[in-house]
């Protein structure tokens, strides 16, 4: 790795329309689960203009009423002004949900049917997943993405406190810091993009976003007489949301996981229930790799493990501490497999997913965050004990 480079990441805020459409869609897989333990769930979401589609495979014993879900979710974003297009009141509900399939299903249940290796739960489908953790923030987070998701999480703050009335639900943030040896020394730019209210001024929006936004989340030691700051570069931004662009359910990986440090397999997140292993499995791989930097065993790590539908073992694990590890990676591994169990009803088991926790993980990254259960770091003595 280079010695002197810059790296960069952005979040997105609550009323990006790619963000709707996550959190209408965690919205309805909660409600399923808290009616439902059950619950099977893909659901899809589009947003655009005063339109909403809902699309996917839903199996569920719960009795719900998807549009009061749809607007009390975009209600919680902000989305209520008088002049919204894209208003939680007004806007169309399309409604083209429909039963998981029960090819997918036999696969996924513990049954034993023809053709299937074995009569335990099955992955949900086949898939690669990474989990990644260094030892840059209190959270074992990269730098750059938690500055980004703390900038967003601030500005969402101050729009809901109605203490910037001109703000809009729409933004983004984006920071790139400067690493010499490896370890963050400064940062380069910070860019914010908000929707706002016609009537204020470019540089009010810039001079309040810079000492009420980045100057509260950025450490002053880390900010230097070079640091940019670019704040709605365009110099206008009063279209915004779904009203200015389309969103869709599971455009954001990159900001949900690592800001592009860490690598991603592909799968989306949002609006599957956990038999859905590139949701409930990257999750795993998050606990683990959080606990093995945690434990001491390393500075950073990478994990990968890989599944095949309808079929419960992982067909690989695979751990990498780019150089940092205390022990060899091998033994690294021993110790996870031995300590972690990869299949997918375990991973239901160990986080205890089945219950509507998944509407707080939406925004601002579903890693780093306090209080969810793949941020634990609760198996560190037995992860040294097995090395």
């Amino acid at each position: 790795m280079a010695k002197s480079f810059v790296f960069s990441s952005e979040s997105v805020g609550e009323g990006h329309p790619d963000k709707v459409a996550d959190l209408i869609s965690d919205s309805v897989l909660d409600a399923c689960l808290a009616q439902d333990r059950t619950s099977r769930v893909a659901c899809e979401t589009m947003v655009k203009s005063n339109m909403v589609i809902l699309a996917g495979e839903i199996t569920t014993k719960a009795k719900l009423n998807y549009e009061t879900i749809v607007r009390d979710a975009i209600r919680d974003i902000g989305y209520t002004n008088i002049d919204d297009v894209f208003h939680a009141d007004t806007v169309f509900i399309n409604n083209y949900l429909t039963k998981q399939s029960p090819d997918i299903s036999q696969g996924v249940d513990a049954v034993k049917v023809k053709g299937k290796k074995k009569a335990e739960q099955g992955a949900g489908d086949q898939g690669l997943m990474f989990g990644y953790a260094c030892n840059e923030t209190p959270e074992l987070m990269p730098t750059p993405v938690m500055f980004a998701h703390r900038l967003g999480r601030l500005l969402t703050k101050i729009r809901k406190s109605g203490k910037a009335p001109w703000l809009r639900p729409d933004a983004k943030s984006q920071v790139s810091i400067r690493y010499e040896n490896d370890k963050p020394v400064e940062v380069v730019n910070v860019v914010i993009s908000t929707q706002h209210t016609p009537e204020v001024s470019h540089n009010q929006i810039e001079n309040y976003l810079i000492e009420h936004v980045i100057k509260q989340v950025i450490p002053a030691r880390m900010l230097t007489k070079k640091s940019q700051f670019l704040i709605n570069p365009t110099g206008r931004f009063v279209i915004g949301g779904p009203q200015g662009d389309s969103g869709l359910t599971g455009r954001k990986i990159i900001v949900d996981t690592y800001g592009g440090w860490g690598r991603h397999g592909g799968g989306a997140f949002s609006g599957k229930d956990p038999s859905k292993v590139d949701r409930s499995a990257a999750y795993m791989c998050r606990w683990v790799a959080k606990n093995i930097v945690a434990a001491g065993l390393a500075d950073l790590v990478e994990l990968q493990v890989a599944y095949a539908i309808g079929y419960p073992d992982p067909v690989s694990v695979y751990v990498d501490t780019m150089g940092t590890g205390k022990v060899s990676d091998e033994k690294i591994v021993k110790a996870v497999t031995k300590v972690f169990g990869f299949k997918p009803a375990d991973i239901v088991r160990q986080l205890d997913l089945l219950r509507p926790i998944y509407r707080q993980t939406t925004n601002y990254g579903h890693f780093g965050k306090a209080g969810l259960p793949w941020e634990q770091t609760n198996k560190v003595t037995a992860l040294r004990a097995a090395v």
